[in-house]
């Protein structure tokens, strides 16, 4: 039987030397595979890519030959929309696994970088609607955003791969064999 708190569990397992603590305990795991917003953050990732990169080719067609303003300003709204869907459903995927709805100790960093580009995306909104940048400014400002969702892109990436990598040591471990009976 199992006595240890998800955070002792994580203790004993940092313990060993050059080891990190897991990303999720046993129990974050289970609520993970568990939920339902993982799948949804699961099919919601790729499509704010994608979203992402057709954007980027219209704003880079109209910053380089003037053609396109109405398509290029679509896709950042539409980009901007998907992104506020991710991080809404984000959180609520948080709360399920982590039991806070933003900056659980395991993503802290990530969330951080995400206010940024939300605040990056929410100005450009900003910019449109009331006009405070022109056009060309406003696209600028738009590739500021994706320059910075592609760093907050990474850090997700990376951080999934480890916790993959965690995983896969914490299911070879006798550390959390002895500490799991």
């Amino acid at each position: 039987m199992n006595t240890m708190t998800d955070g002792q569990s994580r203790a004993v397992q940092s313990r060993r030397p050059g080891a990190r603590p897991p990303l999720y305990s046993k129990e974050e795991r289970l609520r993970r595979d568990a939920s339902v917003w993982t799948t949804v953050q699961g099919v919601l990732a790729p499509l704010q890519f994608l979203v992402l990169l057709v954007s980027l080719v219209l704003v880079w067609r109209f910053l380089s030959t003037g053609q396109g303003e109405s398509a290029a300003t679509v896709s950042i709204v539409i980009k901007t929309l998907t992104l506020y869907t991710i991080m809404v459903t984000g959180c609520i995927w948080e709360k399920a696994v982590f039991g806070v709805w933003l900056f659980a100790p395991a993503f802290f960093w990530e969330d951080m970088v995400s206010m940024l580009v939300l605040a990056l995306h929410t100005a450009y909104l900003i910019a449109l609607f009331t006009g405070a940048l022109d056009t060309r400014q406003q696209m600028i400002l738009a590739l500021v955003a994706y320059a910075t969702y592609a760093v907050n892109a990474i850090q997700f990436v990376l951080k999934l791969r480890a916790a993959r990598l965690s995983a896969a040591d914490a299911d070879l471990s006798p550390v959390t064999q002895g500490a799991s009976a």
